[in-house]
């Protein structure tokens, strides 16, 4: 699927290893050879992030520059000549909202990072953002009110990144759109019968708003509970 739509940039979410266990399908991928990998510190097999891209970028970092949510290896961030790609993914608040307090510490954080970088150049940031916004960006609203990825305080904290100016590119563009979902469970046919949530955004400073050609979900692309979801811009 990556060789078919040969991305500029690739962003990778949940990788769940350091960059010395990518498998070597991605680490030989010609077409994106400058790659960028980041891993939870002292916990093997969780989160992580990648970064792959086709030209070399001016500068690469990791993290929020906060050392209370950088040890879970979220964020990875390229600076190219027009912009800067960040690929995150964010916390889940988990079951029970066991870890809603931190998710919103987390939010806080990621949004001053985020606009401290906007306050530079434009910025596009794709990734599990792990939220659904609104009713119409999961399948059954009124049954998962409440529930990690649709609590009021998640939600909340969504537009308040709207607030700070970013835009989120697939509702600029199709904005009553809807069984548009990028992320199925595995149990009960979900996928199937297409019942999901989109949890997977590409989120835009207000400078990229006239380049913005697509923003895609491409469901047909199997192999993970997500999809993947793709960003065109004409810069």
């Amino acid at each position: 699927w990556v060789q078919a739509e040969a991305p500029d940039v690739l962003c990778l979410q949940e990788t769940k290893c350091a960059a010395a266990a990518v498998p070597a399908e991605v680490q030989q991928l010609q077409l994106l050879p400058h790659q960028y990998w980041s891993s939870a510190e002292g916990k093997a097999g969780y989160s992580g992030v990648g970064l792959l891209t086709k030209e070399r970028p001016l500068q690469v970092t990791y993290g929020i520059g906060d050392p209370a949510h950088d040890a879970e290896g979220r964020v990875v961030t390229a600076e190219f000549p027009s912009l800067f790609v960040v690929s995150a993914y964010v916390p889940n608040a988990g079951r029970r909202l066991v870890r809603l307090d931190y998710r919103l510490q987390w939010d806080d954080a990621f949004r001053a990072y985020l606009c401290g970088l906007a306050a530079r150049k434009p910025l596009a940031l794709c990734g599990d953002l792990n939220v659904a916004h609104q009713e119409q960006d999961l399948r059954h609203p009124k049954a998962n009110r409440g529930s990690a990825g649709f609590s009021p305080q998640e939600r909340e904290g969504f537009g308040r990144l709207l607030a700070e100016g970013f835009l989120d590119s697939f509702r600029c563009l199709y904005p009553a759109l809807p069984h548009a979902y990028t992320f199925w469970t595995y149990l009960g046919g979900a996928r199937e019968r297409n019942v999901g949530w989109r949890l997977d955004y590409a989120l835009l400073s207000q400078g990229l708003r006239g380049a913005l050609c697509d923003s895609r979900i491409h469901p047909q692309a199997l192999g993970s509970d997500h999809c993947p979801i793709s960003l065109l811009l004409a810069l």
